[in-house]
């Protein structure tokens, strides 16, 4: 994958942490209430257990800090900081969406089809990140203008 793809999926990655990240450190009530998108969907957090504003916060946390490492590797134009990012979305989104495949049971169906399809997507955007670029064989009279390119 290019880097022009890798900073897209990256900056995708990023805002889909802020928007989540943000709304649940934010107002974790009002997460915990309505997140994703009432009327049209939701709620998938409330139906899930009761309110723990300590918990909700920390998701945030957490969603804003893959942010912030998710827009840190897309400024830096480094394959191997958008590898490691991929990872980390990797490792954070697998058990997050195994856990709601099994507990699909208190949504509506439009929610129950929705959320999958929607926790999906940051898997979608980081596995071609976790995949490093190719390496080409190295042209000692250019070598040194890639490496400078590649910063």
């Amino acid at each position: 994958m290019n880097t022009l793809w890798r900073r897209l999926f990256l900056w995708l990655l990023a805002a889909l942490g802020v928007f989540v990240g943000g709304w649940a450190l934010v107002a974790p009530r009002e997460f915990y209430d309505s997140f994703p998108f009432p009327p049209v969907f939701g709620p998938w957090v409330s139906g899930d257990g009761p309110f723990n504003e300590h918990l909700i916060r920390d998701v945030g946390s957490l969603y804003l800090a893959l942010a912030a490492a998710s827009a840190v590797a897309a400024l830096m134009r480094r394959a191997d900081a958008s590898v490691a990012v991929g990872v980390a979305w990797l490792v954070f989104s697998v058990p997050h969406l195994v856990y709601h495949l099994g507990h699909l049971d208190h949504l509506a169906p439009i929610d129950a089809i929705g959320q999958p399809i929607s926790l999906a997507a940051s898997l979608v955007l980081a596995i071609p990140l976790c995949i490093p670029p190719r390496r080409e064989r190295a042209n000692p009279a250019t070598t040194t203008e890639r490496e400078e390119a590649a910063r």
